[in-house]
């Protein structure tokens, strides 16, 4: 299972992540941030498939998803 980090703090609520997510991991939140951005939130990470494409996608530097380690 992956793990997808958003920073309250730098995201501006512009939701491209969500629209953007093939697998419809994130979904909007009800939550504001303390700038008055409405967020994003993770729905099922177990859909997640580790696209990166929500990360690629963020103007603003405010999330990112966990790689997996390959181990040799």
């Amino acid at each position: 299972m992956r793990k997808i980090f958003i920073s309250t703090d730098y995201c501006k609520g512009c939701l491209i992540c969500v629209e953007s997510c093939p697998k419809k991991v994130l979904k909007i939140s009800s939550s504001i941030s303390a700038k008055g951005y409405t967020l994003p939130q993770v729905s099922d990470t177990e859909k997640c498939n580790g696209c990166g494409i929500c990360e690629i996608v963020c103007p603003d530097f405010a999330i990112a998803v966990e790689k997996e380690d390959k181990a040799v």
